[in-house]
């Protein structure tokens, strides 16, 4: 089941996630029939906990 975050904003500016048993899936929430990436579990989890500590912030 695909997700939006809820924290998304009402522009649609956003993406969509999707947890399967051996992957994440993600995709453009504007773009629903077009591309998907996953990632493994690790990745996915690695990735989350580095946007949670910031370190993908370009704001000064």
């Amino acid at each position: 089941m695909w997700c939006t975050s809820s924290r998304s904003g009402s522009n649609g500016d956003c993406v969509e996630v999707a947890g399967f048993t051996d992957a994440v899936g993600v995709r453009d929430s504007k773009d629903r029939q077009g591309a998907e990436l996953s990632f493994g579990a690790m990745s996915w989890t690695r990735f989350v906990a580095a946007t949670r500590a910031g370190r993908f912030d370009t704001r000064p």
